[in-house]
């Protein structure tokens, strides 16, 4: 398993993770996000937000107006993030299937993070595709930070065993 010090260095047109910043930076990004499950378009949108921290790569974070939340359902539990807040969690359902706790979301985010109010992010790993423009993303290990990884990204990335202690 790499460690930080095995940084891969970006290429043209790449980022690396470990230029992100901490605290993380919360940004408007133009790309199309698209989230499917079960052939379902779930969310697309141009307008979503994308945070970045050190050593993760984004997860984006994508208005109402913009996702079928008639498909989302809300989920018992929560999370609490040191940066964000407390983060509240939506299954998706499909007439086909339930997928439990596959999306988050901040109703009352801390006010640096003010503009991600009731945005929801997906899980990759939970969902059949998301997509950033016409790439189709891989998910970040481990599930806990939930990034999308597209080739534009480099890391070593923070998730996986071993890379808890960053």
């Amino acid at each position: 398993m790499a460690r930080p010090t095995e940084r891969i260095e970006p290429g043209p047109g790449q980022e690396s993770v470990w230029d992100y910043p901490r605290p993380p930076r919360l940004e408007a990004t133009p790309k199309r996000i698209r989230v499917v499950v079960d052939g379902i378009e779930i969310a697309n949108s141009t307008s979503a937000l994308r945070m970045l921290e050190t050593s993760h790569p984004p997860v984006y974070y994508i208005p109402p107006d913009d996702i079928e939340t008639d498909l989302l359902k809300e989920s018992p539990g929560g999370s609490f993030c040191e940066w964000k807040g407390h983060a509240h969690y939506y299954s998706i359902v499909t007439p086909n299937r339930t997928i439990e706790s596959a999306a988050w979301y901040y109703p009352r985010p801390t006010t640096r993070y003010a503009e991600l109010a009731n945005h929801i992010a997906f899980y990759l790993s939970r969902i059949d595709e998301g997509w950033v423009d016409d790439t189709q993303a891989s998910s970040q290990a481990g599930d806990f930070y939930g990034g999308w990884i597209t080739p534009d990204i480099v890391g070593p990335f923070k998730g996986g065993p071993g890379t808890m202690g960053w």
